[in-house]
């Protein structure tokens, strides 16, 4: 688990499960679909119900719960959300330390560190491939899935900062 800018802090399902579950002031990002989202909807088959309007998301008090894949491929990755994870982290993060994380720390939860510092200026190179050699100074476990890495690539420029 490591502090990427104030307040925020990315990291593994390990880091939550034997830390910041049992911390009070935090607000968490589950960026796997496996457990959380499966657990907060109850769910058994291989998907959520495409027909919940938990769909793509879930919160459950201080949790923003995504249903994500670290996919191959970055058309099963849905824009929505991770634009409702940045959101998330930028609504709580002036109030509270804000944990994201995946099952392992280096995909989807450390991409979505990347997104959010770019989204507020702080990563501002226009080059993606820079961007990533800069990121490494904020999150050296950086390793995203071929699918994540593509997904931020294509994105990149409508992340930027406002």
């Amino acid at each position: 688990m490591k502090e990427i800018v104030h307040n925020l802090y990315i990291g593994s399902q390990d880091d939550y499960e034997q830390i910041v579950k049992y911390e009070d002031g935090w607000f968490v990002v589950h960026a796997c679909k496996e457990p959380y989202h499966r657990e907060a909807l109850g769910y058994s088959g291989k998907g959520a119900p495409k027909e919940s309007p938990e769909y793509f998301f879930a919160y459950r008090a201080n949790r923003l719960i995504l249903n994500l894949v670290d996919a191959p491929n970055p058309q099963y990755i849905p824009k929505q959300i991770i634009d409702e994870a940045i959101d998330f982290i930028d609504k709580h993060i002036s109030e509270s330390k804000i944990f994201v994380h995946c099952n392992q720390g280096l995909s989807r939860s450390a991409v979505i560190g990347l997104l959010y510092l770019h989204h507020i200026g702080i990563i501002s190179v226009n080059d993606f491939c820079e961007a990533e050699k800069e990121y490494l100074n904020y999150y050296p476990l950086y390793q995203p899935g071929d699918g994540m890495r593509m997904f931020a690539a294509e994105n990149w420029d409508k992340y930027g900062s406002l």
